[in-house]
This record gives structure tokens, sequence and C-alpha cells, in this order.
């Protein structure tokens, strides 16, 4: 289908802005220009989605923002922020992931994990595991899962990687739009990769900050090409107009060759990064309610 009229009229006025892409200039430069994006989004109208508590804390030394939700159904979701493994934090996804504690009923730990280029491969991840030894020794009641955007996807995979290896009972993960294939060689990274917010040049260079080398032959960033057998079931998000969108196909289709229980939530007509424009384009909104819905089923059992 064609890109969505109100995603349309978003990239427009980013061009009209002089946007071109994530990246330019060094990594400071980026998460501030990040960080002043995610936050205009809100307006000076801007209303918090209410939950029952916010609380600001750290989990063995990392730091996390832990999210109560209005109506508490018992579960608990370690969430990993996007942005390149190279931007993002507590406030930039603060939006989502009170969403996402509602959506499902679940207390959700807010990942401020260590960034790239200063903390490149593995330190985010080994931050991410941490915290979910930290989330499961405080909700051993509690079925835990594991998200994430973009690249907080990626490293959300790779935590399931990490905690199948461990033995950790995580009980499933969802992915909005991962980045799985460094070597970016599907048809949509030729297709979507100019125009439609993230391009191939900001994958390019997101990637050289965080795996130097490319990290070709690494199971938790080299996704497509790992040993994905007995990880936990998973839903995986996917936009139709977003140069990751075949590789995020292709790792349904790698987990379900392996056996691992996996859903597909196809974005038609939606652009990377949509989850982070919820109220503002309603087949976000659509398409966000039907993955949270399905993780819901997965966590519950």
């Amino acid at each position: 289908m064609p890109l969505d009229p109100q995603f349309r009229t978003v990239l427009g006025t980013l061009a009209a802005a002089g946007f071109t892409g994530l990246t330019g200039g060094d990594a400071l430069t980026v998460r501030e220009r990040y960080r002043t994006l995610a936050l205009s989004r809100r307006g000076p109208g801007f209303v918090p989605e209410p939950v029952a508590a916010v609380a600001d804390t750290t989990a063995d030394r990392v730091p996390v923002r832990i999210f109560t939700p209005a109506q508490d159904r018992g579960l608990a979701v370690v969430y990993l922020h996007g942005g390149g493994w190279v931007m993002g934090d507590l406030d930039t996804h603060d939006p989502l992931c009170r969403r996402v504690a509602n959506a499902l009923g679940a207390v959700v730990v807010s990942v401020d994990y260590r960034l790239a280029p200063e903390h490149p491969f593995p330190a985010g991840l080994d931050d991410a595991v941490t915290v979910l030894r930290w989330t499961l020794a405080r909700h051993p009641d509690r079925p835990v899962g594991a998200a994430g955007d973009s690249a907080g996807a990626s490293l959300a995979a790779g935590l399931a990687l990490r905690a199948r290896d461990a033995g950790l009972p995580l009980a499933g993960q969802l992915l909005f739009y991962p980045a799985t294939d460094p070597a970016m060689t599907s048809p949509s990274v030729r297709d979507n990769g100019e125009g439609y917010f993230l391009t191939h040049a900001d994958m390019v260079w997101f990637l050289e900050q965080y795996a130097p080398g490319g990290g070709s032959g690494v199971p938790e960033v080299d996704l497509l090409a790992a040993d994905v057998g007995g990880v936990a079931p998973a839903v995986v998000a996917t936009a139709e107009f977003d140069p990751l969108r075949d590789e995020g196909v292709a790792y349904v289709e790698h987990l379900a060759a392996a056996g691992v229980p996996v859903e597909h939530v196809p974005g038609p007509g939606l652009i990377h990064g949509y989850a982070a424009f919820l109220g503002v384009v309603d087949a976000a909104d659509a398409t966000a309610v039907q993955a949270l819905a399905s993780f819901g089923r997965v966590l519950t059992g």
C-alpha cells in the first residue's frame, strides 16, 4: 500500500525543517539532535499517559526507570530503547514505555544502557543482561519479557540468546523493526534507504560506532546467522517503508525454521520508528496495539 498520508505529512514537515537523516556529526551532536527531535514530537500541551507510578533507580549500577501500570496484570518487561545503539535515553522513550506498561498491564523496566561509540558491543547488551537478572530476582512470580524498538529490538533479540544460554526464564520477546543483518543486503535497504526517516547511510554509521568491524559472525549482532533454537517466543513487528523491513521478515522466518513460536505483525504504509509516533499517526497506533496484544498473549502463555 502507499505511504500512510499522516506519515507523508510528518516526513514533509521534517524535510521542510532541513532534516536529512539521523546522523551527521559526532556522537554527542547526533544524540542531542535525536533528543530534541524526540521531545519536540510532544508539543507544548503534551500530557504523559498516566501510569500508577514512575521511579528512577539503578539495577546493579545500571540506571533504569520503572513504570507501574494503571492496571497491573502481573507481568514484567525489560524495555530497551532504540537509537542506533548511539542515541536515546530514558526520556526519549518515556511515552512509549508508558504505553507498553498500560497496554500489557506490566511493570516496565526501561534500561539506560551504555551507548556506543564510547561503549561499543557488548557493553549495552551486558547491561541488558544485568537488568534482566535484577528484574527476575525482584519479580520471581511474574512472567518477564524483553522488548525493544530498532537497535533496542536487536538488543532484546540478543538478550533472548543470552537468556537461553544462561538458563534465565525469559517469557517472550517483542521486537519492533529490529536490525538483524549487519551486511544490509536485503532489497528493502535499497528501496527504502532514502527518504523514509532512517537511511542506509544512518545504519552504516550506527554499525561502525556499535560494532567496529561490522559485527559479521557475532551472534548477538549478526542475528540472521545466529543459532536461535530454544530462544523465547517472539513477536516481530516490521514497517513497509523501512530499510530494515526485509531483515525483520527474514528473522521471523529464521526463528520459525528453528522451531521458535513467532508472530509477524506487518506495518503497511508505516516507516521505521513508527512506535515513537503514537498519538500522531493513527495507523502507527493500530499496529502497535496489535503487536502489544500479541506480546501480551505470549507472556501469559
